[in-house]
């Protein structure tokens, strides 16, 4: 059984309105100060007319209410405990449901476990010298082809540079394509991955929303204290820079859940019943594998540890799957699962790896990672026992 959470699909929804005002497109390159201030003045005001255009109703999007609802279904149902899974923000959902429920949890699998206020590590596990000086260098001169419009800076290297696994022999051949172009028009797999993709069919008029912009921001910025002032998110971004000189992108400064008018409403995490096994990916950035041995401090639980880089990936790896199911049908699980293979071969992966599409959401993924805010909300199902 899978439920949309309220805010989301079937359940009573809301959509902010759309920004008021546009800080304008960004120039190429290293991001100034006085742009970062325009852009987290803009951010901040979107922020104060989104959470007043329905205080009553975004008030109520919190985590602390979703895992009360879930209860309700577990009651509605007349089931004494439940089996959960959940994967990214489900994960966060799922603690929380723990939390305040600890009687009521059959047992309970976390993927890519997401808490996000915890210290964010860096994001480079390794760093290459010439990798960081081809991004410098497309930093200080960005370059542009006569047969394309795009515009390649270092924020492109970096998100190259950023690709999980399955995508690194493309993100590869693309580095080693910019590093080595001479001519005025783009070498030939860089002008596929930044070509525009087939527009994807429309999907049918009765089909819910897969995931809620609103909903999402009202969770987070509901539950997250840190509200940063230009000065403290300037400083943070400046520090991220320093930290990760050749993934953080240029662009990734954001200002968080600063100017959300509503009430801070912070969940208190602590041990629960019932069992429970936390998923981490030990290369992943998104939710860094820090976070299952920091969540593991807290609320308990046993690691699984995944050797790939690829968010939520254990359904769709049958060694992992295998381990899943028969946790949920035993109770028994193994330590971990190998992942998602790395390619290998001559083939490269699709160009979609690194598509316009993929470009932004990375980017806006880093921004919201940045400052505690901007998990998309992901699949849970709930099972009784």
């Amino acid at each position: 059984m899978g439920f949309d959470p309220r805010g989301v699909g079937y359940s009573t929804n809301i959509n902010c309105p759309e920004p008021g005002d546009n800080p304008g497109p960004l120039p190429d390159g290293p991001l100034a100060r006085d742009t970062a201030r325009r852009l987290y003045d803009a951010q901040v005001r979107d922020n104060a007319a989104c959470g007043r255009s329905d205080p009553a109703f975004l008030a109520q999007l919190t985590t602390l209410n979703v895992a009360r609802d879930l209860d309700r279904i577990r009651t509605g149902l007349h089931e004494r405990k439940l089996n959960f899974l959940g994967i990214s923000w489900g994960t966060w959902l799922g603690v929380v449901y723990r939390s305040t429920f600890p009687t009521s949890v059959g047992r309970m699998f976390l993927d890519s476990v997401a808490i996000p206020r915890f210290s964010i590590p860096a994001f480079e596990k390794g760093r290459d010298a010439a990798a960081v000086a081809l991004r410098t260098g497309y930093d200080t001169n960005p370059r542009r082809f006569t047969d394309i419009d795009d515009t390649f800076d270092g924020d492109f290297i970096a998100l190259a540079a950023s690709q999980d696994a399955p995508a690194w022999p493309l993100a590869s051949q693309v580095l080693k394509e910019l590093r080595d172009a001479t001519g005025p028009t783009a070498p030939p797999t860089v002008k596929e991955v930044v070509s525009e993709p087939e527009p994807p069919s429309e999907p049918p008029a009765d089909l819910p929303e897969q995931g809620n912009r609103t909903m999402n921001r009202a969770a987070f910025c509901n539950e997250d204290p840190a509200r940063l002032g230009f000065d403290a998110a300037w400083a943070a971004y400046r520090q991220r820079l320093a930290d990760n000189p050749m993934t953080s992108p240029n662009r990734g400064f954001s200002a968080g859940c600063a100017g959300w008018p509503l009430p801070v409403q912070q969940v208190r995490l602590r041990p629960g019943g019932g069992s429970l096994v936390l998923s981490g990916h030990r290369f992943e950035t998104p939710s860094p594998y820090e976070w299952t041995w920091q969540t593991k401090a807290i609320v308990g639980g046993t690691v699984y540890t995944v050797n790939d880089d690829v968010h939520g990936s254990v359904l769709r790896v049958p060694e992992c799957a295998a381990d899943l199911l028969t946790y949920f049908t035993t109770g028994e699980i193994d330590h971990g699962c190998a992942g998602v293979p790395v390619p290998t071969g001559p083939d490269l992966p699709s160009a979609e790896a690194l598509s316009r599409t993929d470009r932004a959401q990375r980017i806006d993924q880093r921004e919201s990672l940045a400052i505690s805010s901007g998990w998309t909300v992901a699949d849970t199902v709930v099972r009784g026992t």
